[in-house]
């Protein structure tokens, strides 16, 4: 899950699920979104939302780390990654492909998420392949 340049960059998804992204792709992701909401705001259509942006800055600010593979695409998870995570320092995880990256998952989260999300598989997949 490295780009050409060999980088990686791993992100807080939700608690108990991290990911991996080629860092073109995710730079691109972040900054295409940031320079909308730059031009909000010099449109003056964030004035009600300064709270919010603050908040999103906050989140942003902390979201994500580059790290690096080591051999065999070993992944070290950094210590407050591991702890959104939320589980131990070489405990198990789930590894799950997720279209446009992969998710590191806690296995506990990974089955309530799949107990949530799994009944609506059928009406997703239909509305999205149709």
């Amino acid at each position: 899950m490295t780009d050409d340049a060999g980088e990686t960059i791993l992100a807080k998804e939700r608690y108990g699920c991290l990911s991996l992204w080629k860092a073109g792709d995710w730079r691109q992701r972040m900054n295409d979104g940031v320079s909308l909401i730059r031009e909000k705001i010099r449109a003056g259509r964030m004035e009600q939302r300064w709270t919010d942006v603050q908040r999103l800055g906050r989140l942003l600010s902390t979201r994500s780390v580059d790290v690096s593979l080591a051999n065999r695409s070993r992944l070290l998870i950094p210590e407050g990654f591991r702890e959104f995570l939320d589980v131990e320092k070489g405990g198990d995880v789930m590894v799950v492909g997720a279209v446009i990256c992969v998710e590191i998952w806690n296995p506990r989260a990974w089955m309530d998420q799949l107990k949530n999300d799994m009944p609506e598989f059928g009406e997703l997949f239909k509305q999205l392949s149709s």
